[in-house]
């Protein structure tokens, strides 16, 4: 008997969409400027380097399971409790953790039109139902959660700033979003980009959390700490949910080398302010540029920026993408997004951005 028969995935599996990552390498190119992964260009602390090649001499020995040391550093640069931070392989293995242990057949996870591509994968792999909820002028809605909220929703995702929009919500309007969802629903505030945010009214959401209104607000090391290859990411949660996440997930989940770069990377504080410095700088610099070519970008708080294209086909978002890859320049579609038009562009080094803007002028003639 044929083994395929036997062998059927649980409802929703074969419903998602697998994760496509952005490209790093093109055929004929020794050097490629990579535009599609929101990567930090300036790379990682040389201490995080430098922790990450001694930590080979140890690789027989398992990493502590409770990254002790880890949340210990977290706790004291960022003001927050300890015992009530979980560390993990990046943000997207505590996306998944989070769905599997409060959504489940027949529950509903909400988040909304544009956002993050692993909240419907995690959602569906749990079994659950993805609900979305349209955004406003490529922001989240408050109001248009509200609207989808049931007796069936048990988790709301909001990325803030959303990726791949780079748009955010205020503080204020987060609090009163969170007041006006029921107390049984999980409120998780991805906050990926939240150290290249320079706005007064903007939180990551520590202070929610602190609160006790069922609020876990993720972080990452991926994006301005320039740690993407290690997968290192973290929550803080309410107690009770920290309980949950430590119940659930791998008991070595992140890698000696991983804790001892991070370790490094929060000390070199210099590093990170090269990295928001940089940011600063360049994103509004970029964004005038390409407005100069009479294309549209969507204002960002994050390190990247989402353009739109025209829609000839000669000149359209599809067509730009070609054009640039055949210099070498890869920025990412998001047409997967829902957002066809547009394509996202991380935020480069001077000469990077410099061969975008030429390609992108020959492109557009």
């Amino acid at each position: 008997m044929c083994a395929e028969t036997l062998l059927t995935p649980r409802p929703g599996i074969m419903d998602l969409t697998p994760y496509v990552a952005g490209e790093h390498k093109m055929d004929g190119f020794e050097k490629v400027v990579v535009l599609s992964a929101n990567e930090s260009p300036l790379g990682p602390s040389p201490r995080a380097l430098e922790a990450y090649k001694a930590a080979a001499d140890h690789l027989n020995r398992y990493p502590d399971g409770g990254s002790v040391e880890l949340r210990e550093a977290l706790a004291k640069r960022h003001g927050l409790e300890a015992e009530n931070i979980v560390c993990a392989n990046g943000s997207d293995e505590l996306i998944a953790m989070i769905t599997r242990a409060y959504a489940g057949p027949g529950d509903e996870v909400l988040f909304s039109q544009h956002g993050f591509a692993m909240y419907p994968i995690a959602t569906l792999a749990a079994g659950a139902t993805p609900v979305v909820a349209p955004e406003t002028n490529l922001t989240a809605d408050p109001e248009a959660f509200l609207e989808r909220v049931t007796d069936r929703t048990k988790i709301v995702f909001l990325a803030n700033p959303n990726n791949p929009t780079g748009s955010f919500l205020p503080s204020d309007t987060v609090i009163d979003l969170r007041a006006r969802l029921r107390d049984d629903v999980l409120l998780v505030l991805d906050a990926a980009y939240a150290e290249y945010v320079t706005r007064n009214d903007y939180s990551a959401g520590a202070e929610l959390v602190k609160a006790g209104g069922n609020v876990v607000m993720l972080r990452t090391f991926s994006k301005a700490y320039a740690l993407a290859g290690v997968r290192l990411g973290w929550a803080y949660s309410p107690p009770e949910v920290t309980d949950v996440l430590n119940r659930i997930r791998n008991p070595f989940n992140v890698t000696v080398p991983a804790q001892q770069a991070g370790l490094a990377a929060i000390d070199d504080i210099a590093q990170l302010d090269a990295a928001r410095t940089h940011n600063d700088i360049w994103r509004p610099k970029m964004t005038a540029m390409l407005e100069g070519l009479g294309l549209e970008v969507a204002p960002s708080e994050a390190n990247f920026l989402l353009v739109r294209f025209p829609d000839d086909p000669a000149k359209n978002a599809d067509a730009a993408n070609a054009f640039l890859a055949s210099r070498g320049i890869l920025p990412r579609g998001v047409r997967g997004y829902g957002l066809p038009e547009y394509l996202r562009i991380t935020v480069g080094l001077e000469d990077e951005v410099e061969a975008l803007i030429a390609a992108l002028k020959d492109f557009l003639g």
